[in-house]
């Protein structure tokens, strides 16, 4: 566990990082003006709004590098962009071409026009939004279900049904790698400084492998059962993982260490999200309630309503906006009818 000086020390940036002064309040203090100044911000800043976004259940939201996309991908074989224009999101386009759902999509990491798409069809589609055109089409070999680009922007990794993880090169989209793995994996990652490459796993592990070598480094049990999610930091500080065991767990990137555990959910944890200045996470699950706690005293800092269980959250890369979507049934016509919207919360009350 940090010490106390070393808490007050990390968060003495306090709100600045946020964006200063105005309406995030002042920047002194530790942690607890933090949390203090956060809360106010979204008692006032507490508005959730739905955008139609597709026509069955959203899989996946995730937020272009530069912030001024969102984009989402459904079970109706199709990802849609989105602008986000002040208090709004803005339907851009509709990208159709998969023969399956569409599991998982991400960014590159620093092109904000590009975006790849991981479905079921086995297939992954690299996307322009310029042209709104795959520039893409890459053959896997299974059902694909989760996806990640490196740090770099020169790979991707692709993980399927039968626990194959494919390293695609993201220029020439030839497989450069392949690994075939004994347990089930259930999410990838590599770490901010793009040298190791983790994976979670239904045994409650989290295995390390180094790259490119893809060599084993360690295996960390993390959880008494299966470990599903994982996120790294962007200040390259902590990663957490979300476990079936309904615990979030925050790790120390250098001594690997596990420095605190949040457990307010009470189901398997799905989703997890960090901030764009690493000092909050979201973490969603069945319950009817998305967790925002302050990373350095894993406090409760907000909980954002939902009327069912959330598949996906994805902070703003550099505002306090949250996008999330659920489980939702289209009450109003018929209640078997998935709604396919996505979600932003952390709009003003007024707007």
């Amino acid at each position: 566990m940090a010490s106390a000086s070393t808490l007050a020390g990390s968060s003495a940036l306090g709100l600045g990082a946020v964006g200063g002064p105005g309406p995030w309040g002042s920047s002194a203090g530790g942690p607890f003006h933090y949390v203090a100044g956060m809360q106010e911000l979204f008692r006032s800043h507490s508005k959730t709004r739905e955008f139609p976004a597709h026509s069955a259940k959203v899989h996946s939201v995730a937020w272009s590098c530069d912030g001024r996309r969102l984009a989402s991908g459904s079970f109706d074989k199709t990802a849609s962009v989105f602008l986000l224009e002040k208090d709004r999101l803005v339907k851009e386009n509709n990208y159709r071409g998969h023969g399956d759902s569409v599991d998982q999509l991400c960014w590159h990491p620093s092109n904000p026009d590009l975006f790849v798409t991981a479905s079921g069809d086995k297939t992954i589609r690299i996307w322009d939004v310029r042209t709104t055109k795959c520039i893409a089409t890459v053959n896997t070999k299974g059902e694909n279900i989760n996806i990640c680009w490196s740090p770099d922007g020169q790979t991707i990794a692709v993980g399927n049904k039968d626990d194959v993880v494919t390293f695609i090169d993201a220029k020439t989209h030839r497989s450069k790698a392949e690994e075939q793995f004994k347990f089930e994996v259930n999410e990838i990652s590599w770490n901010n400084d793009n040298n190791m490459f983790f994976l979670t796993n239904g045994n409650g592990c989290i295995n390390i492998l180094s790259y490119p070598e893809l060599k084993p480094v360690q295996s960390i049990n993390a959880h008494p059962s299966n470990c599903i999610c994982i996120k790294f930091d962007p200040m390259g500080k902590y990663f957490a993982t979300g476990s079936a065991d309904a615990l979030v767990s925050l790790w120390d990137v250098d001594e690997l260490v596990c420095v605190r555990c949040f457990s307010r959910l009470d189901w398997p944890v799905r989703t997890l999200s960090f901030s764009h200045d690493g000092k909050m996470l979201a973490s969603a699950s069945e319950d009817h309630f998305i967790d925002i706690a302050e990373v350095e005293t894993g406090d409760k800092l907000w909980e954002v309503q939902c009327e069912s269980p959330t598949f996906t959250v994805a902070w703003h890369p550099k505002r306090p906006l949250l996008a999330f979507a659920c489980d939702d049934k289209d009450g109003k016509y018929d209640s078997s009818r998935e709604a396919g919207t996505v979600k932003l919360f952390g709009l003003p009350n007024d707007s």
